[in-house]
């Protein structure tokens, strides 16, 4: 029979994963304004085995793929690298429709298991680096806590040299028709989703997203099946290069400054700090207000960029409160590679800037020596000042 829904990828591999283009945010927080695919894999053979399930919303796609490929006959195993919901929570009607299935995982996932799902029967529990024969196939499991959750793990399959990666080499996006990395124009469509999900949902782990790409390097994979975005089959090098470079948080020559403002000062203080930027010979260079960009791509931006500037009015003797929740977010994330520069403005009592230099000195961040602090609107001078200020960042981006 013809695959309609389904889509082959190798040796009795299927892509039988689902595209959710409802949900708005991500983990209830990060935008998610092209979708998200929830990816999931099924290998037909002396032995019927799902690697990763999908979110519970998408199930009735989910269920017509699995019945595409294997018609009336049983799933004999399900390998679960990674207990979060969007890849777990499809398991209650997957059992109901195959209650002999066999799960596979590990120990911390089976605690999981049982806390969200009441799932105790049935499992069989793997550990670092053991091979389990199943079928005509042979999968080997390797731990990768922390990245991003305790439990998750990726699995190996050696007979067509894949690896399933679970969150690893993910990004934002659905698959629209097209699932690998050669059909799709990566560069313009998921470069930047994948690097906003690296670092909004992998960057706080990037130590031990280092750890587990280690791990992997001396394994021959040929094929990357991971839970979000597009399968690697044509160039899997290159998302492990993409994502190798996210880990080192290595950064590009360029500044994002971003300003918080009520009525507007702040914001032309931020004009002329990026004209300064220009001026000084930057050409990569962004401008955010902290109203109205979520913070999924401000922390993606701090991520990538060589130089940050951050602008605060005072709002109750302290600092502006996106402001002040930006730099929790920060902390957060462990950022490294940057050169930061601050600036504050306020009516009748400061705040902003005391409050941005204290985190600053409490971070040991490499900040700027100037710091300005405008009462009220700028004056020529000021905006003199300020433009002077980009002028330093920029020197100090491209080593001047």
């Amino acid at each position: 029979m013809e695959n309609l829904l389904s889509v082959p990828i190798k040796n009795d591999i299927y892509y039988i994963g689902t595209n959710d283009r409802e949900t708005p945010l991500f983990e209830g927080m990060w935008p998610l304004p092209n979708g998200v695919c929830y990816n999931s894999y099924l290998i037909k053979g002396e032995k019927n085995i799902i690697v990763d399930l999908v979110r519970a919303n998408t199930t009735t796609d989910y269920v017509n793929k699995i019945k595409e490929i294997i018609g009336d006959e049983k799933i004999d195993y399900i390998i679960i690298n990674h207990m979060e919901p969007d890849h777990s929570s499809s398991i209650g009607v997957i059992l109901e429709i195959y209650p002999d299935a066999k799960l596979i995982t590990n120990k911390k996932a089976v605690l999981l298991l049982d806390a969200y799902y009441e799932v105790e029967d049935n499992i069989i529990e793997v550990k670092e680096g053991e091979t389990l024969k199943l079928g005509d196939r042979e999968f080997t499991f390797y731990m990768t806590p922390m990245v991003h959750w305790p439990e998750s793990m990726v699995t190996y399959e050696e007979k067509t040299k894949t690896l399933f990666s679970q969150d690893i080499f993910g990004g934002f996006g659905t698959l629209d028709g097209a699932i690998f990395d050669d059909q799709v124009e990566y560069n313009s469509h998921y470069l930047e989703e994948t690097t906003r999900y690296f670092i909004n949902i992998v960057g706080k782990y990037a130590n031990q997203a280092l750890k587990a790409l280690t791990k992997l390097s001396d394994l021959d994979i040929e094929l990357i099946c991971p839970v979000h975005g597009p399968v690697w089959r044509d160039n899997p090098s290159k998302i492990i290069d993409i994502y190798t470079s996210l880990a080192k948080q290595e950064t590009i020559d360029g500044c994002v400054i971003i300003y918080g403002s009520m009525y507007g000062n702040t914001k032309v203080m931020a004009e002329a700090v990026a004209r300064g930027l220009a001026e000084g010979g930057l050409g990569n260079i962004k401008l955010r207000d902290i109203t109205k960009t979520s913070f999924s791509y401000l922390l993606s931006d701090i991520w990538r960029y060589k130089g940050i500037i951050l602008g605060s009015c005072s709002y109750d003797n302290n600092l502006f409160p996106p402001m002040d929740y930006l730099l929790t977010e920060i902390s957060h994330q462990r950022m490294k590679n940057n050169y930061w520069g601050i600036f504050g403005s306020y009516s009748w009592s400061g705040g902003a800037l005391k409050n941005l230099k204290k985190y600053m000195e409490d971070g040991k961040y490499d900040v700027l020596d100037t710091q300005l602090e405008i009462k009220g609107a700028a004056t020529k001078e000021e905006l003199e000042e300020l433009i002077e200020f980009g002028k330093e960042m920029a020197a100090k981006i491209l080593n001047k």
